[in-house]
């Protein structure tokens, strides 16, 4: 993290982004702890991204460790010119010995994921993921990206706003980018699911109103 502390900003910007596309994903197989590279789609994914993040003004890209998120970032980071910092509270869900299941396989066998035994439980994904987004949004300057997995993206986006039906049914495509704006105490999120172009005609349509956002 930064050493600044920008604790006090009265407003600030989050692109919460997914990662590109791996073979996994291709396959519709969880990951988890799995880490696998980018496929070819992927890496193209990240390159867009990297792309339409790239007049966002962000100062800083935070990353989950794991490749496909990592090499995402990397790819958003080169466009922006700034650091990436790995936070592991981004890591994707830890599925256990699942991972490489689909979903409709754990169903079968278990009912739904969360009743498969060895799978972390959401609620613990949802804290930890909550925690890190804090964190960046006290240490940097406003704006900035953090790249994560689904789980966890469903997660800090359905704590963040409830109406969105649940962690389950929120959309996120392999590459997209989410808008969440903090403004006097309270996060709330603005835009979910954005494939590249739609980030960037979004982030040229508002960049300015959280641009350089200081106490």
């Amino acid at each position: 993290m930064g050493t600044a502390n920008h604790g006090a900003d009265r407003r600030g910007r989050l692109y919460l982004a997914r990662h590109g596309r791996t073979r996994l994903n291709a396959r519709g197989q969880l990951r988890g702890r799995l880490d696998p590279d980018l496929d070819d789609v992927g890496r193209v994914e990240a390159l867009l991204l990297g792309d339409a993040l790239a007049r966002s003004g962000s100062s800083v890209v935070m990353s989950s460790p794991l490749c496909g998120a990592l090499q995402t970032a990397e790819a958003v980071a080169s466009a922006l010119g700034v650091p990436v910092r790995i936070d592991p509270r981004l890591s994707d869900r830890d599925y256990g010995r699942w991972a490489g299941w689909t979903i409709e396989e754990i169903e079968a066998e278990w009912g739904s994921v969360d009743d498969a035994p060895g799978v972390e439980p959401g609620a613990e994904v949802r804290v930890r993921a909550l925690e890190a987004v804090e964190d960046i949004r006290r240490a940097n300057r406003s704006p900035f990206v953090a790249v994560s997995h689904e789980a966890v993206n469903c997660e800090i986006l359905h704590a963040l706003d409830p109406s969105l039906c649940g962690p389950r049914r929120i959309t996120q495509p392999t590459g997209c980018a989410n808008v969440i704006d903090w403004d006097e105490g309270a996060w709330s999120v603005v835009a979910t699911g954005l494939l590249p172009r739609d980030a960037k005609s979004w982030i040229a349509a508002t960049r300015s109103e959280h641009a350089g956002v200081r106490p």
